[in-house]
């Protein structure tokens, strides 16, 4: 796998991640979702995202247990924290919590799941701690929009965010108008969660897209694999798409690789117009 995405830190990570919602909710799914995550590890998506409020940690003890054995630091491992859970009373018991149930001593990123009622600062200052104890290499925030962006650039510490993990694909675009650009400025990577519309009425007939299908068609590729060439296409994204399937988790990886022309993109944009005006954060 070769594209990657650049930290504020300078560390490298692979564009291309897992997601893990829904995963390790079933047990009799348990072999298939580990070979999932295993192929996907073995094809260079190295970086795996969960939250304890996946399962309510059952996801990331099925992380655990699939990469027990493997070498640690070959992974780029990120959780999030409920936001009831982000302040003194609760967040270091919550990180150790994750780290138990997912057999390592570190996490590479740990994100406030959503904006809460512990103040930014208070949250800040605990992730800074968790820092400097060893237990997280550096922390973000997730469906963090531009206002809270900002008030987070205020606060003691919150420069130091290293990514915002937003929803992001072909059909929902609203962060392209501000909250994307305030991000490139200020350099925090997009982490992109369902970049392949999973779920619900988030597919908005994607699939059965005309322009899409060409698109890819003259790739020889899947239409999931051109949604993910177009989230990864300023070189300042990471795609987690989600798979319980070895083959669908494989046809993800495949996507590395697609580059989509100047011509294929403003079909795209034809198709699916950026937006003109501010559009709130989509949130699943």
């Amino acid at each position: 796998m070769n594209r990657t995405v650049m930290l504020p830190d300078g560390t490298s990570v692979p564009a291309l991640g897992q997601g893990t919602w829904f995963l390790g909710e079933k047990k009799f799914q348990e072999e298939q979702e580990k070979e999932a995550l295993t192929s996907g590890i073995q094809a260079g998506m190295t970086l795996i995202d969960t939250a304890e409020m996946y399962g309510s940690g059952k996801a990331e003890e099925l992380i655990g247990r699939t990469i027990r054995g493997m070498d640690r630091s070959q992974l780029f491992l990120v959780s999030k924290v409920y936001p009831h859970n982000a302040g003194r009373k609760n967040i270091f018991k919550s990180c150790m919590a994750s780290l138990e149930r997912m057999g390592t001593d570190y996490l590479d990123i740990y994100l406030l799941h959503w904006r809460g009622g512990i103040p930014l600062s208070e949250t800040v200052a605990c992730m800074e701690q968790l820092k400097k104890e060893g237990k997280i290499r550096r922390w973000g925030v997730s469906n963090f929009d531009t206002d809270d962006m900002e008030e987070l650039w205020s606060v003691p510490g919150g420069k130091n965010c290293a990514v915002n993990q937003v929803l992001y694909h072909v059909a929902s675009r609203g962060i392209e108008y501000d909250l994307l650009p305030w991000m490139r400025e200020h350099h925090v990577p997009l982490m992109a969660y369902c970049p392949l519309a999973q779920g619900g009425d988030l597919r908005r007939g994607l699939y059965q897209s005309a322009v899409l299908n060409k698109i890819a068609d003259a790739h020889g590729a899947a239409v999931a694999q051109v949604l993910l060439a177009f989230a990864l296409r300023d070189g300042n994204t990471i795609a987690i798409p989600r798979s319980s399937k070895k083959e669908h988790t494989l046809d993800n990886a495949g996507a590395d690789g697609l580059v989509l022309t100047e011509a294929e993109l403003a079909a795209i944009d034809r198709e699916f117009a950026p937006p003109s005006r501010k559009v709130y954060l989509d949130i699943v």
